[in-house]
């Protein structure tokens, strides 16, 4: 029994820690018990329990929970990338975000990344062609986290929305692999026209918060975007960008911006949390 458990954590390390800590946490606050077994040690898999928080979040009179979770499940049952997304955006919210010191907390208590689990099901609704369930996801996503992500956005794994209030993805934006952003982001379009209308957001960027970022740009990989700023043009790889309308104010100052959160500009400027 102990080889085989050994061999499962092997598999699965990042679910193997999380039951730990949610063990540890029961003997440590055990008025929490029932939402530790419920959330989490009552689950084979990280999957299952994805399933059951993000449905327990979203049920409302008009939707059940049983039905969301049945979603939820077969969304994941269908596209196993979606497990694995979900394991990088763990990673991602507790190596970048100084206030997560397990795990669990991003699975209990962060509503970035249960909004980013739970548009990954919409995204799957929507790719199957099932719309207007995919609508209702988001629209109860938006009611419940304060974050609204098209489901017909293309968002890649690795993703950390720190405070995640007030956050905006339009219909025709990407975000890449090992993004971070803090609240009041906006990707937004310009004009009416239905094709490309929003921008494209390159691995391992770093957005400020309240920036906003408008139209069918590209942000390169690994730049930084200041605090409050509104870009509307291309932004070359490895750059800073800061102010209304954004300019380049230098180099991004390091290889992974998101994963350093590093947001001092030159001159010990910040970049603002």
């Amino acid at each position: 029994m102990a080889e085989t458990r050994k061999a499962v954590a092997e598999l699965d390390p990042v679910w193997t820690r999380i039951r730990a800590e949610a063990e540890q946490a029961v003997v440590d606050e055990p008025l929490l018990g029932g939402l530790v077994h419920s959330s989490i040690l009552h689950h084979a898999s990280l999957e299952r329990a994805l399933a059951y928080r993000v449905s327990l979040k979203l049920a409302s009179g008009e939707m059940s929970e049983q039905i969301l979770r049945e979603i939820a499940d077969e969304a994941h049952a269908s596209d196993p990338s979606l497990g694995v997304a979900a394991r990088a955006d763990l990673v991602a919210v507790f190596e970048r975000d100084p206030a997560c010191h397990r795990f669990m907390q991003a699975l209990l208590y962060f509503k970035g990344f249960q909004a980013v689990q739970s548009y990954r099901v919409a995204h799957w609704l929507w790719q199957e062609g099932r719309y207007d369930m995919a609508y209702f996801i988001q629209m109860r996503v938006s009611e419940v986290f304060g974050v609204d992500i098209h489901p017909a956005a293309t968002v890649g794994k690795g993703i950390m929305i720190d405070h995640a209030h007030s956050i905006v993805i339009g219909e025709t934006a990407t975000v890449g692999d090992n993004v971070s952003m803090l609240h009041s982001v906006t990707l937004g379009g310009t004009g009416k026209e239905e094709q490309q209308r929003h921008p494209t957001i390159e691995n391992g960027v770093l957005i400020g918060a309240g920036a906003k970022v408008l139209g069918n740009i590209t942000v390169g990989r690994c730049s930084k975007v200041a605090a409050g700023s509104v870009v509307l043009q291309d932004v070359p790889p490895k750059k800073t960008v800061a102010g209304v309308p954004a300019k380049i104010v230098g180099d991004a100052g390091c290889d992974q911006p998101s994963v350093s959160m590093d947001h001092l500009l030159s001159g010990n400027q910040l970049l603002g949390m």
